[in-house]
């Protein structure tokens, strides 16, 4: 306890104006609101989830429902969203493990053709009221709530091959449509095309035409190699550049709506360094079927039969350039290397069976520009056969500083069926093969529907976290939390007195903001989250224990309580905000370079040296100021 020594007459400082009031009010109100949805938890629930065309149907709903109620399950609640969505919740997990088991067999009897996913899922018990004005609770993390982790590889050697194949077919498109024509053979490197002409004339033309078009995407030479003149194309860094970023963000695209056919609750997929993808699933214990629609590399081709080739001089090895040699049902057939229509135009397939012979088929659609490519190919080619290729990726490993790495991957090419043309059409049509079943139509619809990979993508690490190990981890977080913050609650009240109860106050203050910014931004929480949330209750402290030995060094020196407590506040300020700011900086680099983990803590830590700003310093003083300032004359201080 220190008296005031001083006769002097005290001005009224430490005054707050009330706009400084009414902000700590509404942040106060604010982080309570938005932290309310933490409380009231998760339900065990079942997600039904339409896919394709499908919709879900008040009688559909209505029949699950009674046979839930028939084996004596009753759900607490029953949501739509929409006609493709229902989620129900129950009381425990036991209820929700049977009640996914009839829901699946009421919308799925065949398993052949499944067009619904019922999955198990957690759903926010927040009220509706609270939900209205946006409240939600933090997400969890792998760690917390289990689940399934990838790390995913990108075969960049297959994007720049993929490139340079549509760069070809563009060069050949453009010169060919000269008049006259120009004509050259043109061959791939390292990172680009060599072109080479018959005499330097097409050679100055090729070049005109490919420099005028193609300039802003790759780097254009008139050059000689062997005694003849040759155009070399090459991609420039710029263009090289968006070539990975391409591949990644769109597989990063592709792999999330192969992720939804799974129907995942909050799944993290993001980029991780020049040539990954991080896939987090939580609540996924199936890894077996997680790794087969996440892994899947195949997409198919239509491409047209040489009929005109010589099997047998095919079958000795001399296939006709711009053709491959393929075995079929019929024998050895010779197809041509162009690809009428890819994958990337697939946008649905499913199994089904064949109305007349009732063997299993696969049926497809195309979007508008593939329809209208295969209406063209087939009304052109009408008695030719259409030769279906299904191209898979296979990648070869290697282990380096023991870890998997992706060395190289090569494609193989599997002729599907090659049906004769029998009469036009456009974007919905079927495929079958003599070797088809119903299970691998169906495994193949799903791989062709989940959408082609710019480039192919191979699983190098998978992590598989148990539920239970989620809950205790949950367990003990929460437990570190808790014996962290009341070691310092009592710290600060045996040490600082009243001055300490303020501090708790707004230590308190501190750690619901830091809740209530979570989860208003949508940020996971992890483990090492919850570790950063245990640093900042610290760090907190840490600032007020600045301020409060500042104030006591004041009143040893003689100084008035007002004015040691203005002092105090006012003179801690500097270094708080510089060990502060070269925290949040560390904090920012941690996000920037690092991995899930350590982005969970960098997250963390850096809402709470926002927050811990805030109430160490402005709600803090703001109770002082309403206990010792508004003009009073205080003769000592419980610090």
């Amino acid at each position: 306890m220190f008296t005031d020594q001083s006769n002097q007459r005290l001005l009224p400082i430490n005054t707050y104006p009330k706009w400084k009031y009414v902000l700590i009010l509404f942040v106060v109100a604010i982080s309570l609101l938005y932290a309310a949805p933490n409380i009231y938890g998760e339900d065990p629930a079942v997600q039904l989830s339409a896919l394709r065309d499908a919709t879900i149907s008040e009688q559909q709903v209505e029949q699950i429902e009674a046979a839930w109620q028939q084996e004596g399950l009753a759900s607490k609640a029953i949501e739509r969203d929409g006609e493709k969505l229902v989620i129900a919740r129950f009381q425990s997990n036991e209820e929700q493990l049977q009640a996914q088991e009839i829901a699946n067999k009421i919308l799925n009897p065949s398993l052949e053709n499944q067009s619904y996913v019922v999955a198990l899922n957690l759903a926010p018990a927040t009220p509706d009221w609270l939900s209205s004005l946006g409240g939600k609770p933090m997400k969890l993390g792998l760690d917390l709530r289990g689940g399934i982790h990838f790390l995913m590889q990108v075969d960049m050697e297959q994007a720049m091959a993929r490139q340079q194949e549509q760069l070809r077919r563009d060069f050949i498109e453009s010169l060919t449509a000269e008049k006259p024509s120009i004509r050259g053979r043109v061959e791939t490197i390292d990172n680009g095309l060599v072109i080479s002409f018959r005499n330097q004339d097409d050679a100055e033309r090729a070049f005109s035409v490919l420099y005028q078009n193609y300039i802003d995407r790759i780097d254009i030479n008139l050059a000689e190699q062997n005694n003849r003149p040759v155009v070399r194309a090459t991609f420039n860094q710029t263009k090289l550049q968006a070539i990975q970023d391409n591949a990644i963000d769109q597989n990063r695209l592709i792999l999330s709506n192969r992720v939804n056919s799974l129907g995942v609750a909050e799944p993290l997929i993001q980029r991780q360094g020049s040539d990954r993808i991080v896939v987090q699933l939580p609540g996924v214990q199936d890894s077996a079927l997680a790794k087969r629609i996440l892994g899947a590399t195949a997409t198919l081709e239509f491409r047209l039969v040489n009929h005109e080739a010589d099997i047998v001089a095919a079958q000795q090895g001399r296939v006709p350039a711009g053709s491959k040699l393929f075995e079929s049902e019929r024998g050895p057939i010779v197809v041509f290397d162009e690809v009428q229509v890819s994958g990337d135009h697939l946008t649905d397939a499913f199994s089904s069976f064949h109305p007349q012979t009732n063997q299993p088929i696969v049926s497809v659609r195309l979007d508008g520009e593939g329809g209208a490519r295969m209406l063209r190919t087939t009304t052109a080619n009408r008695g030719n056969s259409l030769a279906m290729i299904l191209k898979e990726s296979v990648p070869v490993f290697e282990i380096k500083d023991g870890k998997r790495e992706l060395v190289k991957s090569s494609v193989v090419e599997t002729l599907v069926s090659a049906p004769r043309i029998n009469g036009a059409f456009g974007t919905d049509f079927f495929i079958e093969g003599p070797d088809f079943t119903p299970a691998n139509t169906k495994d193949l619809a799903t791989q062709l529907r989940s959408g082609a990979l710019i480039a192919p993508t191979f699983i190098v690490e998978e992590r598989t976290i148990g539920a239970s190990l989620g809950a205790e981890n949950i367990e003990k977080g929460i437990n570190s939390v808790i014996i962290g913050f009341s070691l310092v609650v009592l710290f600060m009240l045996l040490y600082y007195k009243a001055f300490g109860v303020v501090a708790n106050i707004a230590l308190i203050f501190n750690v619901v903001t830091i809740v209530a910014v979570m989860s208003i931004m949508g940020a996971t929480l992890t483990l090492p989250g919850i570790a950063g949330i245990v640093l900042t209750v610290g760090m907190a402290v840490d600032a007020n224990v600045i301020i409060f030995e500042r104030i006591r060094e004041e009143l040893r020196h003689g100084t008035g309580v007002a004015q040691a407590i203005d002092k105090g506040y006012s003179q801690a300020l500097s270094t708080i905000a510089d060990a502060n700011i070269t925290t949040a900086i560390a904090a920012i680099i941690l996000y920037a370079v690092g991995t899930g983990p350590i982005k969970g803590f960098a997250i963390t830590l850096f809402i709470g040296i926002l927050t811990s700003m805030f109430t160490a310093i402005l709600v803090s003083r703001g109770i002082i100021n309403l206990i010792y300032g508004r003009g009073k004359k205080p003769s000592k201080l419980w610090i």
